[in-house]
């Protein structure tokens, strides 16, 4: 009898299609010429491998330490469940490679203890095994793999065909996948690195600053530093750029609490990017979980990128400001099938990945090509053992998770009893940092707003249609604005579940900037080169009458209006408010809504908006609304909204008024409007203070106004108020920072075209 895979070989066509001679057979010949001189060299190169002792199985990684008869090396440990053999790959300064067989094998992983391998050594493994592509068996021991748990990567991902455990080049792209690549991918590829973790942070001060008091700026470490002019030459676009002083200074001035940094795991740059010229700029491409990405260090790549990141998270927690890290755990950088080798698929692809029931197929739930399997218990120790490390010993505050719905997948569906959100929910150091879900993917039923359980906030990204659709006039009435406004009870107000499980945002990395969002209606991505079908066409966006930038001052002057009402209108939002880095001074990208791949310009912020009086005064306008949040708790609730009095002198902790002064009735809500009213009672807000003493605040009414024209607004009279002091009006470009106009109750007021209004009641 033959093997099962003999027979299934005859069965398939495909199998028999890559035994087709003419070009193929060409093609074989050009690859073993390749090989024969890549192992004569590598023979000629090799040195003698060193002892390799048992050493132990956990922890998984490299570990320099001191090991038996207080000889120093490095344990390492790898996970490689179908593994026929391992082989740890050792490289000197010139790039000679030293073999040293893993012979221990302890619950799958395999194991050895180097004498005198010291931090700084470079890296790698060959995992050997079937290549039987059809049962999606990948195992080629031709590549060189980095090591799931290194701690830091010397070198950068260029994609060479030498890095595809498969022919790349093959001439039947069908089944290319399954024509198995024997050049040697090591001259081609980073190699992980040794580190000494030599650090504790019995010194550091976390902020820890509460969710409901918390206000998250998004940036990206190298585009936020790049053209900062107060920031050396030599560490612009590096960890310690945003360490700088001047860095920091700009976010303080701001007021906001916590940065949530695009990815900062190693990454990969996609091979159709390179094949254009272009770079993965966001970075979410990962393939190295405990890595700080090696491109924005300034200080070396031999593990010198570890020090410094967590010198910039120390300077940041001395600032009293968090550290939230992007986090890309549902896929990796070796894409689909047809992607290259570089890590766990050639550790174990069955094992790290979701694959389809053709098992040569990768599912993807991502967009990305694969989706690794968290059901599977090595897959989710990876992931929970990277984020303990980022906490316990890089000192982050929290993570965003990307695409979270798909970790959140059983075997199929999005499952809210799966075991990555149990195994969170009860982790003693993830369960008390931030979490943050984005919280859908690309599957079905990937969609999940608001169900995420207690512990998750969300990017809410309803909060971010319903506002810019009341800013552009879109709205068919305002019952979801009144939602979105007030902590969107209608998604989290369940479970235990605060306002503060709303992230809000108008903007964010993926899409417009706010100044693009008032200046284009239609995305223009065509240096991105992929004719410009990349990006979203539902941008919600209006140009305030002309496409693209303009050099009439009226329209300037009403898109300036746009973004200060927008900023005002989300900032004084009950929620978590998250800023995007360089909103708040006009940045745009030309109206390119998916700027993935644009390391440069258009990526970058320009601190040169600065130098001009209209974008410091909207900078200016987005750190005083700031500290009137930090001021004032009711603008910052930590429960919601009641629409009951919460003492027995007291009003309604929240109400609604219409244009004429009189509180919306039912059929207000279902009817088109351009004008809303929203009184917030500081008198009325649950919950107490520190000491246990009631938390009382000023009153607020919000006067929201869309409309292309002046509206009147009759003020609330008593029990609401006696009278009111206008604080902010969106309408002015320059902000008064003296006491504003007194206004009694009942008086009419005139609402500026397109804008908010803040009154603070006056007792």
């Amino acid at each position: 009898m033959s093997s099962a895979a003999e027979q299934e070989a005859v069965q398939d066509p495909e199998r028999e299609a890559v035994q087709d001679p003419g070009t193929v057979a060409a093609v074989r010949a050009e690859i073993a010429e390749v090989q024969r001189t890549e192992y004569a060299e590598a023979v000629r190169a090799a040195a003698p491998a060193p002892a390799v002792w048992p050493g132990a199985p956990m922890p998984l990684g490299a570990r320099f330490r001191v090991g038996p008869d207080g000889v120093a090396g490095t344990n390492f440990a790898l996970w490689a469940g179908g593994a026929e053999a391992v082989e740890l790959c050792l490289f000197d300064e010139r790039g000679v490679e030293t073999r040293c067989p893993l012979t221990e094998l302890t619950h799958e992983i395999w194991h050895g203890f180097v004498p005198g391998v010291r931090p700084g050594q470079r890296y790698g493994y060959r995992v050997h095994g079937r290549w039987d592509p059809w049962t999606g068996a990948r195992w080629n021991a031709a590549k060189l793999l980095l090591d799931p748990y290194a701690r830091a990567v010397d070198g950068t991902f260029t994609l060479p065909p030498e890095v595809y455990g498969h022919v790349r080049d093959w001439p039947d792209q069908h089944v290319a996948d399954t024509v198995r690549d024997d050049r040697d991918s090591a001259p081609h590829v980073p190699k992980g690195v040794v580190v000494h973790d030599d650090d504790d942070w019995v010194e550091d001060r976390r902020p820890k600053t509460p969710w409901a008091d918390s206000v998250i700026y998004e940036l990206h470490v190298r585009g936020f530093t790049k053209l900062h002019p107060g920031i050396p030459r030599e560490l612009r676009g590096t960890y310690a750029g945003l360490a700088h002083p001047a860095a920091i200074e700009h976010l303080t001035r701001l007021g906001v609490t916590a940065v949530e940094l695009l990815p900062v795991h190693q990454f990969a740059h996609e091979d159709h990017l390179l094949r254009r010229g272009l770079h993965n700029h966001w970075g979410y491409n990962s393939i190295g979980y405990f890595a700080p990405h090696a491109g924005y260090s300034a200080s070396g790549t031999a593990g010198q990128q570890v020090g410094e990141f967590k010198r910039m998270v120390r300077a940041l927690h001395d600032a009293g400001i968090e550290v939230i890290l992007d986090v890309v755990y549902n896929h990796t950088a070796e894409a689909g099938e047809l992607g290259p080798m570089l890590s766990l698929r050639g550790i174990d692809n069955r094992g790290y990945y979701r694959l389809e029931g053709d098992p040569r197929r990768y599912a993807d739930y991502t967009g990305c090509g694969n989706t690794l399997h968290v059901v599977q218990p090595q897959v989710l120790r990876l992931i929970t053992d990277s984020l303990r490390y980022w906490v316990t010993e890089m000192g982050v505050d929290g993570f965003r998770f990307d695409l979270a719905a798909a970790l959140a997948r059983s075997m199929h569906d999005v499952d809210m009893l799966s075991p990555f959100l149990a195994v969170i929910a009860q982790d003693p150091v993830l369960r008390r940092v931030k979490l943050i879900a984005e919280p859908w993917d690309v599957g079905n039923g990937g969609y999940q707003v608001g169900a995420f359980p207690p512990l998750w906030t969300e990017w809410n990204d309803r909060y971010r249609d319903a506002v810019r659709d009341f800013w552009r006039g879109a709205l068919p009435d305002v019952r979801d604005l009144g939602y979105r406004l007030t902590g969107s009870s209608d998604l989290y107000a369940w479970g235990g579940r605060r306002p503060y499980a709303s992230v809000n945002f108008v903007t964010a990395h993926d899409g417009f900037t706010l100044r693009d969002l008032v200046s284009y209606e239609q995305k223009h991505n065509e240096a991105n080169g992929e004719g410009n079908r990349d990006g979203t066409n539902d941008n919600r966006a209006w140009n305030c009458g002309v496409e693209g930038e303009s050099d009439d001052p009226e329209i300037n002057a009403l898109r300036r209006r746009q973004l200060r009402n927008l900023l005002t209108t989300l900032l004084l939002s009950t929620g978590v408010p998250m800023l995007v880095a360089g909103d708040e001074m006009g940045r745009t990208q030309g109206g390119n809504n998916n700027a993935y791949c644009q390391d440069n310009e258009t990526g970058w912020v320009d601190w040169s908006l600065l130098d001009q009086p209209q974008w410091r005064e909207l900078t200016a306008l987005t750190a005083r609304v700031l500290t009137l949040r930090r001021t004032h708790p009711v603008l910052r609730r930590r429960a919601f909204f009641s629409g009951r009095a919460q003492a027995p002198d007291g009003l309604r902790d929240l109400a609604w008024f219409a244009r004429d002064g009189r509180e919306m009735t039912e059929g207000d809500w279902y009817a088109p409007a351009a004008t809303l009213g929203l009184y917030l009672s500081g008198r009325d807000i649950p919950g107490r203070d520190a000491r246990g003493e009631p938390v009382t605040d000023d009153s607020f009414l919000a006067v929201l106004h869309a409309g292309a024209e002046p509206t009147s607004f009759a003020l609330p009279g008593a029990p609401w108020g006696d009278a009111y002091e206008l604080v902010l009006d969106t309408s002015r470009e320059e902000q008064a920072e003296a006491p504003g106009t007194v206004l009694d109750g009942g008086t009419q007021l005139t609402v500026p075209a397109r804008s908010v209004l803040l009154l603070r009641v006056v007792e």
